[in-house]
């Protein structure tokens, strides 16, 4: 897809593919979308839940959709011409199917609200999947937690915890750094914490957006050269509401102090060309979601 993809890293922007889904309006990072096409005839799968309409094959891929309209129970739209929006993260492809698409605006994640905790009336459904909302103009436009949607759909789509039982346990000593987790999907930051606890660590403290995490780092300054031994590493999604993973470690590696903290990005974004923007802002590892044990067992090794 030929987007002006931003090219400056750190400068806590993104480019949103806003859409449509019956009236409401969402975005998706334009980082994930591969290609926008007209809705395809689909093959149906037997026993699949009713939220996946089927898969087809373009260009001898072949790619599951999954139906956004029965995923937040609202009704097509009658026009015909419906869209799929064709997405690649975790390692997977993926089709939308969703009523319209709307164009692309490019907007700050400081922009992008965490969203309500009670939602009422229409959006009641698509807030509760929600990461983020932003407003555009008059229009509430909000981001979904679509590897949310694909791991309720397939569980096999969400953290691979393939391996667990053969990951570098820490020590005691390591096992009780302090550990920073930064990321927007609820049901991902669960299980990233979860995981890293069930191997051994005991001391973390978890961020839905990358402001927050920054305000808690930051306040670490004043410990000069002992730093390190207050927070041991931070782990951060680059995709986040108020402050995005490039630009927290940006600010971390920044800071004549905070510098030294160890900054691992943990994402469904990573590819050859997030890896080069991770590494202009001064990241210490880079890994793909799902594959956690990767993350884990160089975690453990860095903080050995």
């Amino acid at each position: 897809m030929n987007t002006n993809i931003l090219l400056e890293t750190g400068t806590n922007e993104l480019e949103l593919l806003e859409f449509q889904v019956g009236d409401n309006n969402f975005g998706i990072n334009i980082s994930k979308v591969v290609e926008i096409m007209i809705n395809q005839d689909v093959t149906p799968v037997p026993n699949s839940p009713e939220e996946v309409e089927g898969v087809f094959i373009p260009r001898d891929k072949l790619i599951s959709v999954i139906d956004l309209h029965k995923v937040i129970h609202v009704p097509h739209t009658k026009s015909g011409k419906e869209i799929f929006i064709i997405c690649e993260f975790n390692r997977m492809s993926v089709a939308f199917h969703v009523s319209k698409v709307k164009g692309i605006q490019r907007i700050s994640w400081s922009d992008i609200s965490d969203p309500p905790s009670v939602a009422n009336g229409n959006n009641s459904e698509a807030i509760g999947l929600a990461t983020g909302v932003a407003k555009i103009d008059d229009r509430i436009i909000i981001i979904m937690d679509f590897e949310k949607i694909v791991s309720t759909l397939n569980r096999d789509a969400g953290l691979d915890m393939n391996g667990m039982d053969r990951v570098s346990r820490p020590s005691a000593a390591v096992g009780n750094k302090h550990i920073v987790v930064a990321d927007d999907s609820k049901f991902l930051n669960k299980m990233i914490t979860d995981a890293l606890s069930s191997i051994g660590f005991h001391n973390i403290i978890s961020f839905s957006n990358g402001l927050d995490a920054w305000d808690y780092v930051k306040s670490f300054t004043d410990k000069g050269d002992d730093i390190t031994s207050h927070i041991a590493c931070v782990i951060s999604d680059i995709e986040m509401p108020k402050m995005d993973g490039h630009r927290l470690t940006k600010l971390i590696k920044d800071d004549p102090v905070l510098k030294k903290i160890p900054v691992l990005l943990f994402s469904s974004l990573i590819n050859e060309q997030m890896i080069a923007k991770g590494k202009s802002v001064g990241a210490d590892g880079q890994f793909s979601k799902p594959q956690i044990t990767e993350l884990i067992n160089y975690l453990t090794a860095l903080l050995s």
